[in-house]
């Protein structure tokens, strides 16, 4: 089983690299705007990675070929970003790296994880779902106010949820 361990400045540009590489899966689906979207500018990384919000796996070569992102939402911790590069999919990274920031979140007395992604895309809710998340019917105020962004940003083409995982 791979472990995850805290992403390092250094780290950083390799992140979205893995975003690029992971976000090809979405032209297959039909949604070639969200592999086109940029990933997060490397101050943002540098932002979550000093936070102490941002953990990586790393594969063969001693390099990070997974990672995961987080906020703090409404008092609980909120996935906000979580890729795996292709070449290393199926491997269990992706719930490596969510367990991980589980114990982060119960280390600090966090009652959840949350997430927003896309219904009806198999690596995104009904894979959440797999890994004990379900979809939050009743929003609170923050993951709304997330909601609200994505929606601007043109994600509601295609259904999305809010979901939370207790701990």
């Amino acid at each position: 089983m791979a472990s995850s361990r805290p992403a390092t400045p250094a780290d950083l540009p390799l992140l979205r690299e893995i975003e690029r590489a992971a976000g090809e899966a979405f032209r297959t689906a039909g949604m070639p705007e969200i592999a086109d979207d940029e990933p997060p500018s490397l101050d943002t990384l540098a932002g979550y990675q000093r936070a102490g919000r941002a953990w990586v796996v790393d594969g063969d070569e001693g390099t990070p070929v997974a990672y995961l992102i987080a906020d703090v939402v409404d008092g609980d911790l909120h996935i906000e970003q979580v890729s795996v590069h292709p070449d290393y999919a199926r491997r269990g990274l992706g719930r490596t790296l969510i367990d991980e920031a589980a114990a982060h979140a119960k280390a600090r007395g966090m009652a959840a994880l949350t997430l927003t992604t896309f219904a009806d895309v198999p690596w995104n809710a009904p894979y959440y779902t797999r890994l004990g998340f379900t979809v939050v019917e009743d929003p609170t105020p923050g993951l709304r106010e997330i909601r609200r962004r994505e929606a601007e940003h043109g994600l509601d083409r295609w259904p999305r949820v809010s979901m939370r995982r207790p701990l």
